[in-house]
């Protein structure tokens, strides 16, 4: 590090806030003391500190070597109770959220971003249409259409006897039976606009920090443009995930009258009964109007990140559901009309939506690719990924998971019902089974697992081949006369190892490619032939029939246990606490970024985390003008970056930032250039009074800064050595560990560079320790002060 002319030793106390990272830890661990108070916050997000260190600004004498030490635990966010678990199941909606952030740097291209978001936007609508069609064929088609309208499957389905066909009741009539079913899906959907709104309440509610009035003679100058992550309303989208709430609740409404009214209009429309044809007609027109509604809704507004928008369209997020609501029980009503000599038979009549939003899917993906190439294009970061495709990559991944989770979903009940027979193959099946589209895609399963066995022995061998490579390097490195190989291999393995995260991009670029071109032609094969693969190629000859029938039950099999994985890991993380934490992993990187795209998705802790850190920081240094660091690790270190560039300039001046550990340009810098790239980061730099970031070559998540002079000092330090220590000495006597990711704090170099952080910082002037202190002692469980 730089070393200036030291100033004079401040005379106000310093702060270390400490921030863990992912997969949480307790405040004990991060604070290295079982006893421990909760000095601000509540379960769920709170700052701990020792309980020596309660009243800490009252005693700044016992301060004088290092800082006092506060540690912001946020891990319940992410991995509270069980009823986190089934967040699990959200995962395509959580995925096509973060392809919302992942547009590349764009100058002074308004429309383009503009267009990107409604593209982004629009395929998240298209996922929940998904899944609540994937309910409508569960319920509707297989269950009451097809199994209560055969006798001989109703027969051993005791529970379907009052719906069976061959009872002659009163529900036997196949509307009646729908309108019944229907509350299935309408259960469903009503779910997620609970867990929606219950989670936006609980988890970002929380304003951010109220920026100077620009009138007010005493506010400062006002600052140039802040970044995205500056802004005040960044984290804060309370009126877009409303109004995109209440589209996506009408939009499944609206899907489930879609399957209920269409086969009913259809028969009117084929037959003279006791049902008018016009009212099904004026039914299916309604339901136009709502669908053009819908997608207006969706394109028409994006974020509002410049101020903070308080407002909501109370009209439109209570009407447009409900409209949606009572089209879907006018709609029921309609179906369960007497209609006597209506039987049911084959799949259910007018049911193209899968193979609709499948198509939708593939068109706006190869869309939005085309706007993020022009973006690149305009304003190329050599860092980003896949040359700016790393949005719609993403994007297609949401889409093949949730056509994953809903066709396992249709081919496991399918299964169940026909019981020993195949549904579609026509061999002793009882019922006809999903639509032929999903047995062709889960036959593209097993060619996409084939095709990736190539690249991922390749990655294997470039791994072991790097590993080879580095040996000789280590040996150098700590200057082993007489080096253990297998010491020197381990180590080598475990820094190839960490080195395969850069190679994510083309492994993802390679599997959503596949899975683009291999959809399409399974959407091409079940249009062309109407038949399932084993069916459709019976007559081209032994080895394609065998093929064909061997790849469909294989994929059939594969998404069916894919799905109960995710069935048996929501359910274990339910039950144990470990596994939640695990789990939660995957939510700490997910669900950092606000619900921007798909209000059902998993809610944004950084909602609540940042705006948290902000308070903490901008109060503390406001009452006592003492210095302070904010000390991040791994995913903490994007939430203290994050919080930093919410904070007023004259708060900044008192802050340092120290991360260790952290993804900020190896995973966000890459994957969300728009708001991570190199521009946002050396105006981060800038910013900040003092920045510091330690990594290791161990580590496989975090990585350097990249940041050179021009926009400060030197901010990056490392590789740091890992393990400190080749072999035993007289200081080591047991052979030291490889950290990897974790545990920076063990190393000498962190407390050196933080004690240099706090000299950096601007001194306290001589006449604020004489004033008397505003900290307020904190009791156990209540906070110590205030934020202004």
């Amino acid at each position: 590090m730089p070393s200036p002319t030291p100033p004079p030793r401040a005379t106000g106390p310093a702060l270390e806030l400490l921030v863990h990272g992912v997969g949480g830890t307790t405040p004990q661990e991060m604070l290295v003391d079982p006893r421990t108070v909760r000095v601000t916050g509540d379960t769920t997000a709170a700052i701990y500190r020792r309980s020596a260190d309660v009243d800490a600004e009252q005693h700044p004498e016992r301060y004088r070597e290092e800082p006092i030490a506060e540690a912001y635990c946020w891990s319940n966010l992410t991995s509270g109770n069980g009823s986190r678990a089934l967040w699990l199941l959200l995962l395509p909606f959580m995925v096509v959220n973060l392809a919302h952030w992942m547009r590349p740097t764009a100058r002074r291209r308004p429309r383009a971003i503009r267009v990107y978001g409604v593209l982004v936007r629009l395929i998240a609508l298209s996922l929940t249409v998904l899944l609540t069609a994937a309910a409508c064929e569960v319920a509707l088609d297989l269950t009451a259409w097809q199994c209560a309208g055969v006798p001989d499957c109703s027969d051993q389905r005791s529970w379907l006897g009052f719906l069976s066909a061959a009872q002659g009741g009163w529900w036997s009539q196949p509307g009646r039976r729908l309108a019944l079913a229907a509350l299935v899906p309408t259960a469903l959907v009503g779910l997620l606009w609970f867990l929606s709104n219950r989670t936006w309440s609980a988890y970002e509610s929380q304003r951010p920090l109220t920026q100077p009035d620009p009138d007010d003679d005493r506010a400062p100058a006002p600052e140039p443009v802040r970044p995205a992550l500056g802004r005040p309303g960044f984290w804060y989208g309370r009126r877009l995930v409303a109004r995109l709430r209440a589209a996506h609740t009408a939009a499944g409404f609206l899907t489930v009258t879609a399957c209920v009214t269409g086969a009913a209009a259809r028969h009117d429309r084929a037959v003279t009964g006791p049902v008018p044809a016009v009212l099904g007609r004026l039914i299916e027109a309604a339901l136009v109007l709502g669908a053009i509604t819908v997608l207006w809704v969706v394109c028409r507004r994006g974020r509002s990140e410049r101020r903070l928008d308080n407002r909501l369209d109370r009209a439109l997020i209570t009407c447009l559901p409900g409209a949606a609501l009572a089209l879907l029980v006018l709609a029921a009503v309609h179906a369960a009309w007497s209609r006597p000599g209506w039987t049911s038979s084959g799949t259910l009549p007018g049911d193209v939506t899968f193979p609709a939003v499948t198509l939708a899917q593939g068109v706006l993906v190869v869309l939005l690719a085309g706007v993020s190439l022009d973006l690149y294009r305009r304003c190329p970061e050599p860092r980003t990924v896949m040359r700016g495709l790393g949005g719609p990559a993403v994007a297609m991944l949401a889409c093949a998971l949730g056509g994953v989770m809903t066709g396992g979903v249709a081919q496991r009940v399918a299964d169940w019902l026909d019981g020993p027979g195949s549904p579609g193959m026509g061999r002793s099946a009882l019922i006809e089974g999903p639509p032929v589209l999903l047995s062709w895609q889960a036959s593209v399963i097993p060619v996409l697992i084939a095709l990736l066995l190539a690249p991922g022995i390749a990655l294997g061998v470039r791994t072991w081949r790097t590993a080879r490579r580095l040996e000789p390097v280590i040996d150098e490195e700590y200057g082993e006369t007489c080096p253990d190989p297998s010491r020197t291999a381990r180590i080598a393995r475990i820094r190839a190892t960490a080195a395969l995260t850069d190679s994510a991009p083309g492994v993802v670029g390679l599997v959503s490619g596949a899975t683009l071109l291999l959809g399409a032609g399974a959407v091409a094969g079940a249009w062309a032939t109407g038949e399932v693969p084993g069916l459709a190629l019976d007559g081209s000859g032994p080895f394609l029939a065998s093929v064909a029938e061997a790849a469909q039950s294989t994929g059939s099999w594969l998404v069916g246990f894919g799905f109960l994985v995710f069935v048996a890991c929501g359910r274990r993380a339910y039950r144990d606490a470990s596994a939640r934490r695990t789990i939660g992993i995957l939510w700490d990187v997910g669900t950092f970024w606000p619900r921007a795209a798909h209000p059902f998705a998993p809610p944004c802790y950084a909602e609540r985390a940042v705006p948290d850190l902000a308070s903490r920081m901008s109060g503390w240094t406001a009452r006592t003008r003492g210095r302070l660091v904010i000390s991040g690790h791994s995913q903490g270190s994007v939430l203290a970056a994050s919080a930093v560039w919410q904070l007023p300039a004259r708060t900044r001046a008192q802050v340092a930032l120290l991360t260790y550990g952290s993804p900020i340009e190896r995973l966000y810098g890459r994957w969300f250039p728009a708001y991570f790239g190199p521009g946002q980061l050396h105006g981060l730099h800038r910013s900040v009074h003092c920045w510091r970031n330690l990594w290791r070559a161990t580590d496989p998540i975090g990585g350097e800064i990249r940041l050179g002079r021009e926009s400060g000092p030197e901010v990056d330090r490392g590789p740091l050595k890992d393990p400190l220590v080749y072999a035993r000495t007289p200081e080591h006597p047991l052979p030291e560990p490889v950290l990897g990711h974790g545990d920076y704090q063990a190393d000498p170099v962190f407390a050196e560079e933080r004690a240099a952080l706090l000299e950096r910082l601007d001194p306290v002037l001589p006449h604020q320790a004489d004033q008397p202190r505003e900290d307020v002692r904190a009791a156990p469980g209540g906070p110590p002060d205030t934020a202004e």
